[in-house]
């Protein structure tokens, strides 16, 4: 059997064995002092068929050093993206994971799985799988998800009558790596709010707040305040599928919520290289001269969504499909809505 050593996956540690049920799962501490006082480098060295799996980018870069010289198997582990009903700092388990040998799938400085698989697949060729994601976006969109789904559902219109344009700035965990590796420049929630009231001035400018800043699980960098009179901001969670009802055009540095708005046919401008920028489907502001064949929607989901995650059940951790997987999120956010919501930071109502 395999001996696979996990770094940093504390918070899953129950879980690995039902998710890795083919490896011997070895549960070590991402820290330094950890790693050199308990010997791990030696016991994974030694071990038999040895795999090296990292949580995010938060581990000791001599670990990977180590692993390339001597040819053990290192694989960069992330949420996938349709993750759970509450945020993952609530303690819900994640429903899927990208597992990826490259790098993770937001680090826009190299190649990841996903990047290659989007360059090379013969999506064409493939028919079984590109039906399989029409039907995928259906399901997706028909029952309102989104990667977390805790947000609250709306029965009536939240922006009120539509006058005029509307653009929807999404707004991201200023402090995330997918917006350090993923974007080009230094950039905040404030700046994007600011670019998207220049470039459309006679346009209503809608700003969504992380879930995670609204619920005061990560902190924020910019005070949403500060562009308060150039936009309307929601304070309050809203379900993704009733912010993007009457939307014309999504503005984001790297968020999903993008490619969220891509499934629906909503025009998205990304200043950053999220996986789903670069491949004609976008209006790119950051460029990227790997990304040069075109593709379509169904196309990336196809990629993204069905062949580059693998998905859990979220009650019992076995092996699941993005099908399952939807309806068990279906079931859960429904039993969720009749639990108090988690308490939040940023006071005042949504606007109407």
């Amino acid at each position: 059997m395999i001996n696979a050593f996990f770094f940093g996956f504390a918070p899953w540690k129950d879980h690995l064995q039902v998710w890795f049920p083919d490896r011997r799962c070895l549960i070590v501490s991402r820290k330094t002092k950890d790693i050199l006082r308990e010997g791990w480098l030696l016991r994974i060295l030694t071990a038999r068929k040895s795999e090296v799996y990292v949580w995010g980018f938060k581990y000791p870069k001599f670990l990977q050093i180590f692993c390339k010289a001597f040819g053990i198997p290192f694989r960069h582990v992330e949420d996938g993206f349709v993750r759970s009903v509450t945020l993952g700092a609530h303690g819900s388990m994640p429903a899927s994971l990208t597992i990826d040998s490259q790098t993770l799938y937001f680090d826009a400085s190299r190649p990841s799985d996903l990047e290659t698989l989007l360059s090379t697949y013969d999506f064409v060729g493939d028919k079984g799988l590109m039906t399989r994601a029409e039907l995928g976006i259906q399901l997706f969109l028909s029952n309102r998800l989104s990667k977390y789904n805790l947000g609250k559902r709306r029965d009536t219109p939240l922006f009120g009558m539509k006058s005029k344009k509307r653009i929807l700035v999404v707004g991201q965990v200023e402090t995330d790596a997918s917006i350090l590796l993923g974007c080009d420049r230094a950039m905040t929630n404030n700046d994007l709010v600011r670019l998207a009231a220049h470039e459309n001035p006679d346009a209503q400018i809608i700003y969504k707040p992380h879930p995670e800043v609204l619920y005061g699980t990560r902190p924020g960098v910019s005070d949403p305040q500060d562009v308060a009179a150039i936009c309307d901001i929601l304070k309050e969670d809203i379900s993704p599928a009733d912010v993007f009802e009457t939307i014309d055009h999504v503005y984001t540095i790297t968020s999903l919520m993008g490619f969220e708005a891509l499934m629906r046919g909503i025009k998205v401008t990304c200043c950053g290289l999220p996986f789903y920028a670069g491949w004609g489907v976008t209006d790119d502001r950051q460029k990227n001269e790997r990304r040069r064949r075109t593709l379509s929607v169904p196309e990336i989901f196809a990629a993204s969504y069905l062949l580059y995650p693998r998905y859990f059940d979220p009650i019992s951790g076995a092996p699941s499909n993005f099908e399952a997987i939807i309806q068990r999120l279906q079931e859960l956010r429904e039993a969720a809505a009749l639990q108090p919501p988690p308490a939040k930071r940023l006071k005042g109502d949504h606007i109407s």
